[in-house]
């Protein structure tokens, strides 16, 4: 899983053939500056980018394959102990409002050279039929999350945060919530030339700026009824400079940023999954601990954990869940959630790259 953060590749190898899945080894693979510029660029038009598109998913899949060598060589596997892999692919287009989504990665080009069979494509389907192709994995938090007597939500926060209500004796559901850490970590890179802002410690030093966050807040699409999807094509860079004032203190935005994540959290599972015992969080933002503080002032009705405290590794969760979805594919079984996508029907996802 590499994901609109744009950090890294998440790579995990996991045995899904036993009653309970067993996650065998992981391994994490960042991307370096060149790859991650080259990437943020592709998200808009730009001269040549139909070669550049091609000639980065190959570099990505020559990556994807160095980090399934590595989880091999952790467990002196080889590719004829590994079914397949599922790789979800890097995101550069999310339009399902034009019906189409593009993620690069050449499929084709992973099963050269790991001699193992690739399943990619995973959102394309959904969106044939009528869905938003995302978010997919909350068929995998309600095959391996769901409690029967206990009303829980889990929120992955990565660049963009989506949530999967997971109610007894009602179907799930689930959708974005708006960005996660991607205006975060846009804001801490020019402006303290890192990444991210670790445990949100520069957050904590600024306040928020009212005016700002009632400006983002007033985004049509937090307002928008589920089912609902979104990514860069909106939340980025030029979103977020298009409300400032161009006065504020950095620390302030970077506070600002961080209470417009919470409160999108916290507003929409106030309104949409009342009841709410238990949150658990995923993602890289699971792991910011101011944004953690917040969540939990404003959701005090629910205990708020991580998806670790369940068995399932909150730091790998998506690219596990992106391994459950391949066996899916491969048994000829629907992984997607009408419910939660918006499509007409259930689907078989995925494209099949033998190797």
């Amino acid at each position: 899983m590499s994901g609109t953060s744009l950090d890294g590749i998440d790579a995990v190898l996991v045995d899904l053939g036993q009653a309970k899945m067993q996650q065998l080894a992981q391994h994490y693979l960042p991307f370096d500056d060149t790859l991650k510029n080259n990437l943020l660029a592709l998200h808009l038009p730009s001269h040549n980018e139909l070669h550049q598109t091609q000639i980065i998913g190959n570099q990505l899949s020559k990556l994807y394959a160095n980090a399934i060598q590595q989880l091999l060589n952790t467990t002196h596997l080889t590719s004829a102990n590994i079914q397949a892999i599922g790789c979800h692919g890097q995101t550069i287009r999310h339009c399902p409002e034009h019906g189409y989504t593009l993620q690069i990665g050449n499929p084709a080009l992973l099963a050269e050279l790991t001699s193992i069979t690739v399943i990619n494509d995973f959102r394309s389907r959904d969106i044939a039929a009528g869905g938003q192709g995302a978010p997919l994995v909350p068929a995998f938090h309600d095959k391996v999350l769901r409690d029967p007597n206990t009303h829980r939500v889990v929120i992955n926060i990565g660049g963009i945060s989506n949530l999967t209500n997971l109610a007894p004796n009602i179907a799930t559901s689930g959708f974005d919530c708006g960005p996660g850490n991607l205006l975060m970590d846009a804001w801490c890179m020019q402006h303290l030339a890192q990444p991210y802002d670790k445990n949100g410690e520069w957050a904590a030093t600024g306040k928020v700026v009212p005016e700002l966050l009632k400006q983002m807040l007033a985004e049509p699409f937090f307002a928008l009824p589920p089912p609902k999807s979104s990514g860069r094509d909106l939340f980025n860079a030029a979103w977020l400079h298009s409300k400032l004032q161009g006065n504020e203190a950095a620390a302030d935005v970077q506070m600002t940023l961080l209470e417009l994540t919470s409160l999108s959290i916290a507003q929409v599972i106030h309104k949409h999954c009342a009841g709410t015992k238990e949150i658990y969080l995923c993602g890289g933002g699971a792991r910011n601990q101011t944004l953690r503080n917040r969540l939990i002032a404003l959701l005090p009705e629910s205990r708020i954990q991580t998806t670790s405290a369940l068995g399932v590794d909150s730091d790998f969760l998506e690219a596990i869940a992106f391994a459950w979805l391949a066996q899916q594919t491969l048994n000829g079984q629907p992984s997607n959630l009408p419910l939660v996508t918006g499509a007409k029907h259930a689907c078989v996802l995925g494209a099949v790259h033998h190797a």
